[in-house]
């Protein structure tokens, strides 16, 4: 419960939320941004700054949404949910990038309160969800007569959305697949069968 000492609370609508959490939560979409722009800069043959516009656009938007719908559920049951940022993972995400090579772990939505099975299982399932929704708006807006610009972001986000939600999806250690595999083993089944299907679209598009 460390966390939640001096945490002046902020409300958003419904959500809950403090200054640490937002400033936690822009260093990782910024590093996670960062990161994914110098890989995408070599394979979109792109500068950086436009790489930086589509990677914050897609796989920065996606970690964001994935951590809120863990925040937003967790509230919903009424635990205290705050995201905190891994500064050290953050950066070593940064320095591997350079290498053509990205594993991000920028950090994860702290939970306290009284969570079952059933709740922790919701919960994690609700980032993955995320994911996949954001897969499918990204791959319907593939179909619309965009600008290049956009037109890159949409195809990337389908990709690295449909990516986050599978990879989410192992049944192991603190992965949300883990959880999810706890909870219920047709909702896994379901949510990594989806994201099969949307990663073999991939030879469509």
């Amino acid at each position: 419960m460390n966390f939640l000492k001096a945490q002046r609370q902020i409300q958003i609508g419904r959500i809950s939320t403090s200054e640490t959490e937002i400033i936690d939560i822009i260093k990782a979409w910024g590093a996670i941004s960062i990161a994914f722009a110098i890989v995408l800069r070599s394979q979109l043959q792109s500068n950086f700054y436009l790489s930086f516009m589509i990677a914050s656009l897609t796989v920065g938007v996606g970690f964001l949404l994935h951590e809120l719908g863990h925040k937003i559920t967790a509230q919903k049951y009424g635990c205290f949910a705050e995201f905190r940022s891994f500064d050290n993972m953050l950066l070593i995400a940064i320095a591997m990038s350079f290498f053509g090579f990205i594993f991000a772990a920028p950090g994860a939505v702290m939970i306290a309160g009284r969570v079952n099975k059933n709740k922790n299982g919701k919960i994690s399932a609700a980032g993955p969800i995320v994911n996949l929704a954001l897969a499918l708006i990204f791959f319907a807006m593939l179909f619309l007569q965009l600008p290049k610009f956009l037109a890159a972001a949409a195809h990337y986000g389908f990709i690295i959305n449909s990516w986050l939600a599978l990879f989410n999806m192992i049944p192991f250690w603190l992965f949300d697949g883990y959880k999810v595999l706890k909870w219920n083993k047709l909702a896994y089944g379901s949510i990594v069968a989806t994201a099969v299907a949307l990663m073999l679209m991939r030879s469509l598009i």
